[in-house]
């Protein structure tokens, strides 16, 4: 890996497009290199989890909007959408796709500077390779350029720092991975780059406060624009340039500033890609700093005892984790019960609460309404509370996988004056942790999730094509994604009809 150093360059000074980090994107994107085993590995089993979770929000109001805003827009050949089959036209089935895999927040992670759901590339890149008639091994390509860029991204340059929302590092990183998946030139995978950042930044508005269910669009709406960018690339559309370093660009507008340097790592030439290998997935329906305390929470119940008896519970943690899903937030709503699904999932005093009480996380009944307004959950909710712990902070950052940590030092302080301490540095799912996801566990998430929504027949069919994925021809991509019957659809709640 190369560390690249980006900064804001005046227009009058001599910046040669070569060293703009749109351009040494487009690079990695375009060195033909191939993909090593593991990689291709992991990112079947990316494919496979993507399906699991898409399955369980099948018919959830915001995965059935944009489902319908898909089947609005038919076209040959077209790309396949979750649960109704293809023909759609493929930035759409992109959408409809993305909104279904983010929905429950219940795909795969990485947090670096930046955090992310690199699993969000698989929409776009996979809509264009059913649409272009590519094979299993050009979507391989094309997803592991997709992680590689994100997780590089991710790794360099901070954007919750400014309260500029992660899927601006998702446009670049889907047209790059579709600019490998179509085998375009260094010049088009550039402009589509470029087009991809200009339009998918925003703020982080949409995980702040009263969160509702843009959480889900938003990394979608990426997706659909990487796939919008590079058609017009295709047809010798330009993008603003340079985007990051440009006297007017992201780095200098929306990011650190004139002043401010970040280094950014990619893969050389003839490099394998590998990023993906460093990302995790979820065993829990949870923002995945939640993942190790709701283990925690579970591991911890039985030396509690009698939870009635708990005066308060103060998580030490990170500080991603005390200002984005803690009391750090400075968010009321994150105790209110009353309060989104969205905004439960961003909430870690709701999650541990119920993870101690349940002793259990499911993705359905852990948020459903009556659950969150139980008297006793409340109660027990509002005893729970953050802190920032240096070290926990340290830990989150650290590059060195025996050291890295994304959990939490409970002290939990009874009423009678008692304290119980535990911590947990990583979840049970985690590479490093107690019980690490392979493809077993993948093809077991599938299975659990997809049980009465897709009949057994079509998840051994799905199964079956999804672990062949690099030996699928031109025109087979079509198999990796599921159908359901109508009945399954039709358990979806009517929604209001929009403009199409």
């Amino acid at each position: 890996m190369k560390n690249h150093l980006v900064r804001t360059h005046r227009s009058a000074e001599n910046f040669p497009r070569e060293q703009h980090l749109a351009w040494r994107i487009a690079e990695v994107a375009a060195d033909p290199v191939e993909v090593v085993p593991d990689t291709a590995e992991m990112i079947v089993n990316r494919i496979i989890d993507n399906a699991a979770v898409a399955a369980a929000a099948l018919v959830r109001p915001p995965v059935v909007n944009a489902r319908a805003q898909a089947e609005a827009h038919p076209y040959r050949p077209g790309a396949t959408v979750f649960g109704v089959g293809g023909g759609f036209s493929p930035e759409w089935a992109a959408w409809a796709n993305g909104v279904a895999v983010r929905e429950l927040d219940f795909h795969d992670t990485f947090l670096a500077a930046e955090y992310s759901h690199p699993g969000d590339n698989i929409a776009p890149i996979l809509a264009v390779a059913q649409h272009a008639g590519r094979s299993g091994r050009d979507l391989i390509r094309g997803v592991a350029t997709g992680y590689e860029i994100q997780v590089d991204l991710v790794r360099g340059i901070c954007l919750h720092e400014h309260k500029i929302d992660h899927v601006a590092h998702l446009g670049p990183s889907a047209a790059a991975g579709i600019g490998t998946l179509l085998g375009l030139d260094t010049e088009t995978v550039y402009q589509a780059v470029g087009q991809a950042l200009h339009t998918t930044t925003a703020t982080r508005q949409s995980r702040k406060g009263e969160i509702s269910s843009w959480k889900a669009y938003a990394p979608a709406f990426a997706g659909k624009m990487a796939v919008e960018a590079v058609d017009r690339a295709l047809r010798g559309e330009g993008a603003p340039s340079p985007i990051w370093e440009g006297e007017d660009g992201v780095i200098a507008r929306l990011l650190g500033g004139p002043q401010i340097e970040y280094s950014v790592p990619l893969p050389g030439p003839g490099e394998p890609k590998r990023g993906i290998l460093d990302t995790y997935t979820k065993e829990h329906s949870a923002e995945y700093q939640s993942q190790a305390p709701i283990d925690l929470a579970r591991r911890m119940r039985d030396r509690i005892g009698d939870l009635d008896q708990i005066a308060s519970i103060v998580l030490h943690t990170s500080h991603h984790t005390h200002v984005v899903i803690g009391t750090g937030s400075g968010d009321p709503q994150k105790f209110d019960p009353h309060a989104s699904r969205e905004t439960l999932d961003h909430s870690v005093p709701y999650i541990f609460a119920v993870a101690l009480q349940d002793g259990a996380w499911h993705h359905e009944r852990s948020y459903a309404p009556e659950r969150a307004r139980r008297p006793d959950t409340v109660e027990l909710w509002r005893r729970i509370s953050t802190a920032e712990d240096p070290e926990w902070t340290r830990r989150y950052h650290s590059t060195d996988p025996a050291e890295q940590a994304f959990g939490a030092r409970a002290e939990v302080t009874l009423k009678s004056g008692e304290v119980i301490v535990d911590e947990l540095a990583v979840a049970d799912a985690h590479p490093v942790g107690a019980r690490p996801f392979a493809r077993d566990q993948y093809i077991a998430k599938f299975r659990t999730l997809a049980d009465g929504v897709v009949t057994a027949t079509e998840q051994d069919r799905f199964l079956e094509a999804a672990q062949r994925t690099a030996a699928l021809s031109a025109g087979e991509l079509n198999q990796l994604t599921f159908t359901v019957s109508a009945d399954v659809l039709a358990r979806a709640p009517r929604q209001p009809k929009g403009l199409f």
